[in-house]
């Protein structure tokens, strides 16, 4: 689910476009009065859809980025008090990305002090964390454009975005991202949706801040929202994605990062009812699918990124999965029958 605050202004953008909203929402299965009410909880699948659809129908492939401008810190709701009162920007993502389930469980937002851009930068990426990972385009350049402004709206002077890293083809021209992102460069079919930053962004000191106001929304957050209990293979499977295709995406590696023993890490994943290895297939299963339909990434860079050791072996396994090759998937671009 996603709290209805991260669709503020899309009646109003799809006026403005000629789309008939309420038509669009209920082909979606979302009640159009949701979106009065900001705290109401909507499908986040249903919501990922519903954009891509409307970019669709409006003709105008930077919807999500249109959609963005219209909004501003106050989509996170009380996310948004503890993140404008802050000691620094980096405390401020670290509280966003601990409390993110508050608006929804399935968006991840990490801090990686390393970029896998730039030498010296910091990485800030967003992820969306569903199974079978729909098309996608349109929530993660709005999510990517909220992220952007919000950082620049905390770090003011500081705020030095060097590059924008996007796991997609995106159907609009660069240049409009670049206009949107300040004129940095975008880089497409990357392993991650991320702001590359320079360090001074993270280390920028907020303004203003009311430290007594923060304290008090956390204790507000800890007593009126439960911590999801996440369970290892939702850890594993998260682990799995940002290892893909590296050294360390084997089971010890991904051991390693959750600071498991192997065979604890093993044993728990039995006690859930799966095992590293069927959860290694099925990331690679949804990892491929989201490629090859959303990207013109070559096949054989592709099956180096996927972790494959040749071509011919993810060849294989797509047939196994799909029952089409690679380039019967990215030629048709229609998700296959399970």
């Amino acid at each position: 689910m996603v709290r209805t605050s991260g669709l503020r202004g899309y009646a109003a953008l799809m006026h403005s476009l000629g789309g008939d909203a309420q038509a669009l929402l209920r082909r979606h299965r979302i009640a159009p009065e949701s979106l009065a009410g900001e705290d109401a909880l909507v499908s986040l699948r249903a919501a990922v859809h519903l954009l891509e659809a409307s970019a669709i129908e409006t003709g105008r492939p930077d919807f999500g980025l249109r959609l963005s401008r219209m909004q501003d810190v106050s989509v996170l709701g009380p996310l948004a008090i503890m993140l404008q009162n802050a000691p620094t920007v980096r405390r401020a993502w670290e509280d966003v990305s601990r409390h993110m389930f508050v608006h929804s469980p399935g968006l991840v937002v990490s801090l990686h002090e390393r970029s896998a851009l730039f030498e010296g930068a910091a990485e800030m990426s967003f992820e969306l964390r569903l199974a079978r990972l729909p098309a996608q385009r349109q929530a993660i350049d709005l999510c990517l454009g909220d992220m952007h402004t919000i950082t620049r709206l905390l770090a003011g002077g500081s705020y030095e975005l060097r590059a924008v890293s996007l796991p997609h083809a995106p159907l609009a021209p660069l240049a409009v991202y670049r206009r949107f992102f300040d004129g940095v460069p975008v880089h497409v079919e990357q392993p991650r949706a991320a702001l590359h930053l320079g360090p001074a962004t993270l280390d920028a000191r907020l303004q203003d801040t009311n430290p007594a106001l923060r304290q008090i929304t956390e204790d507000y957050l800890a007593r009126h929202f439960r911590v999801p209990g996440e369970s290892v293979s939702a850890r594993v499977r998260l682990g799995l994605r940002r290892t893909l295709g590296t050294p360390r995406g084997d089971k010890v590696g991904v051991a390693g990062l959750l600071a498991l023993h192997p065979r604890t890490l093993q044993r728990r994943l039995a006690a859930e009812g799966t095992s590293f290895e069927v959860l290694r297939e099925e990331t690679r299963k949804d990892a491929a699918l989201h490629y090859l339909r959303q990207t013109r990434m070559p096949l054989g860079q592709l099956a180096d990124l996927l972790g494959f050791s040749e071509q011919s072996a993810m060849t294989r396994s797509c047939r196994r999965w799909f029952g089409m090759a690679p380039s019967e998937i990215r030629r048709d671009g229609r998700p296959p029958a399970d």
